[in-house]
């Protein structure tokens, strides 16, 4: 990566300090050997991030976490430190989900059970989260391990690579029924961006036609973007008599998980498999007395990891799929060179609930 020795680094970090109010903050970071410095340069909006500005999170929760940078979905330019893998200048996709091995210049083996392969490796004990208890990429210095920046194809415009990161919680949560995805029959709860790019990565990735995929939403207007997939409207749908789904993705969270997940249990055939995506703050109750009787397995996932991003990039290189993935771009983005802009971006998209990503444009 040249010869640059940088042993710290400062960066404008946007803290929120507590709901609605950011606050601008120069802090020094340290670039240990093997870390890349990069300037974000576009990030995307997600509900996560709004649960925290909006203060819709547990009060203890927002003690224990903030101050804190927020955004865990967005892009960057390697600008400095010590990485042999990396060039100056090199576009990268930044991977929020950072492995405690890394952090701590551990083998893998001598980290976590996730690390040493015993559980799936995107739930590493020692690990961060951007912007989920540590700064996020609402800064303009970030210092991350060169294998948490992953380089984004020439083919691949900025604009459809800060949608890896949702990308690739949706593709690793459909790898745990992968072998199936070949011949069965599936349904996606949820008409907003976590359900839609779900559906694109069952299309896109792993093939699935409108004739074995069917989305399942609540706005007609949402539902239309959906080309590649059949659609219906939860509505007026007939979930107990009509043709059966061996796997059912469950991608609506907050208060309408609990009719999507007892409505994706009616469809699903004997021996189905349930995968919960969306993100509730309180219990879901659920209709247990089918999961027993049909035999159902429930599956939950919403984090990725390295090697996601990387199989998500490959499949970003179709133009085919960026021209699925387009329709979740919004016509303008939202430039951020302060806290009052970055403040002012979240009220906005905590107001409105667009259907179509807030994409934040850097001016550091």
């Amino acid at each position: 990566m040249g010869t640059t020795t940088t042993a710290a680094v400062h960066s404008r970090t946007l803290r929120l300090t507590k709901p609605h109010v950011v606050q601008e903050v120069l802090v020094e970071r340290s670039v240990p050997k093997g870390f890349a410095v990069v300037e974000p340069t576009i990030a995307s909006i997600c509900h996560a991030d709004l649960r925290y500005f909006g203060g819709h999170r547990k009060p203890e929760v927002l003690a224990k976490k903030l101050p804190m940078a927020l955004l865990h979905e967005g892009i960057g330019t390697v600008v400095d430190g010590h990485s042999v893998k990396l060039a100056l200048g090199q576009r990268v996709v930044i991977v929020p989900n950072v492995p405690g091995y890394l952090l701590h210049d551990l083998e893998p083996e001598q980290c976590c059970p996730a690390c040493r392969g015993e559980i799936a490796d995107n739930y590493c004990s020692r690990g961060v989260f951007l912007g989920s208890g540590t700064d996020g990429i609402a800064q303009s210095r970030l210092v991350l391990p060169e294998e948490c920046l992953i380089p984004i194809p020439d083919s691949v415009p900025d604009e459809i690579a800060v949608l890896a990161e949702l990308c690739s919680v949706s593709y690793r949560a459909l790898r745990a029924v992968s072998h199936m995805l070949d011949h069965a029959r599936i349904a996606v709860f949820g008409d907003g961006p976590v359900g839609y790019l779900t559906a694109a990565m069952l299309h896109h990735a792993f093939g699935v036609g409108r004739d074995r995929l069917i989305v399942f939403g609540a706005v007609r207007e949402k539902l239309d973007e959906f080309t590649f997939a059949a659609t219906e409207m939860v509505q007026t749908y007939d979930f107990l008599s009509s043709e059966k789904a061996d796997i059912v993705v469950e991608c609506t969270g907050g208060r309408f998980s609990e009719s999507a997940i007892n409505q994706g249990i009616d469809l699903l055939k004997p021996g189905g498999h349930l995968i919960a995506m969306g993100v509730s703050e309180e219990l879901v109750p659920i209709n247990t007395r089918d999961v027993l009787e049909k035999g159902i397995t429930i599956y939950g996932s919403s984090r990725s990891s390295i090697v996601d991003f990387k199989q998500v990039l490959k499949v970003m290189e179709d133009p085919d799929c960026q021209n699925t993935l387009k329709s979740l771009l919004p016509e303008q983005y939202t430039v951020v060179s302060q806290a009052d802009d970055f403040a002012g971006a979240m009220e906005s998209a905590l107001a409105h609930r667009e259907w179509k990503k807030t994409i934040l444009d850097f001016h550091w």
